[in-house]
C-alpha cells in the first residue's frame, strides 16, 4: 500500500506509483520471457503489457491464478505454455517468481525471478541465467503426480528432477525448493480433484 508521511506527500506518492509500475512491468517482462513470447527489442511497459493482456489468458487453479498463454494468430485456443506465479519468504526477504510449464502443468519450460532481495553473489545467485536455465526440461511433478523437483549439492548427481545448487547459498535455495514444492503440491492436489 501507499505510505505517504509529512510534507513528502506528493513526492511520496509519485515514487510509490512510479515504483509499482515499474514492479509491474518487470513482473510481466519476466512472465513473457519465461513463456518465450516473441516481444520486440525496444518494447517498454505500455508494449508489454498490451502484450500480456493479449496473449496470456488468466484462469484460476482453485486459489491460484494462472495465465494460459496462447500465440496470437492461433487457430487453437488451447494454451502451448502456463505461466504460474510462486512467492515465498528468502533469506532477507520475500522471492517472487514465475514459472512456465508445458500444458501437462508437470514439465518446466523456464523459471525466472522478478523480485529477491538475497545476498548478491550468494543467494542472490538464483536470479543468475545459469542457475535458471538448468530448469528447462525438468519436472516438477512425477506422472503420478509426486513433487519431485530437487535442488542438489553442485557436483552431485544429477537425474531428471535435479538442479544444481548454489555454493554458499544453502539456504536461499532450500527456500526456493520449498517454494517449488509447495507450489507442485498444490498443483498435483487440484489435478487429482479435477481428474485427467
Amino acid at each position: 500500500g501507499l505510505r505517504c508521511e509529512g510534507g513528502l506527500g506528493g513526492a511520496g506518492l509519485f515514487t510509490a506509483s512510479y515504483r509499482e509500475a515499474n514492479a509491474k512491468a518487470e513482473a510481466v517482462r519476466n512472465f513473457l520471457t519465461a513463456l518465450a513470447v516473441p516481444v520486440p527489442p525496444r518494447a517498454g511497459a505500455k508494449d508489454l503489457l498490451a502484450i500480456f493482456e493479449r496473449t496470456l489468458h488468466r484462469r484460476q487453479v482453485g486459489i491460484l491464478t494462472v495465465y494460459d498463454y496462447v500465440p496470437e494468430g492461433s487457430d487453437s485456443s488451447s494454451p502451448i505454455a502456463v505461466a504460474v506465479p510462486f512467492e515465498g519468504m528468502g533469506l532477507w526477504a520475500p522471492i517472487k517468481g514465475v514459472i512456465a510449464l508445458k500444458p501437462d502443468m508437470r514439465t518446466i519450460i523456464a523459471l525466472r525471478f522478478y523480485k529477491q532481495e538475497e545476498t548478491p553473489g550468494l543467494g542472490g545467485e538464483i536470479s543468475a541465467d545459469w542457475f535458471v536455465k538448468q530448469f528447462a526440461g525438468k519436472w516438477l511433478l512425477t506422472t503420478d503426480g509426486q513433487p519431485c523437483l530437487k535442488i542438489v549439492k553442485p557436483g552431485s548427481p544429477r537425474d531428471k528432477f535435479g538442479v544444481d545448487g548454489i555454493t554458499a547459498a544453502t539456504m536461499t535455495t532450500d527456500r526456493v525448493q520449498n517454494m517449488l514444492k509447495d507450489l507442485a503440491l498444490f498443483l498435483a492436489q487440484h489435478q487429482k480433484r479435477e481428474g485427467p
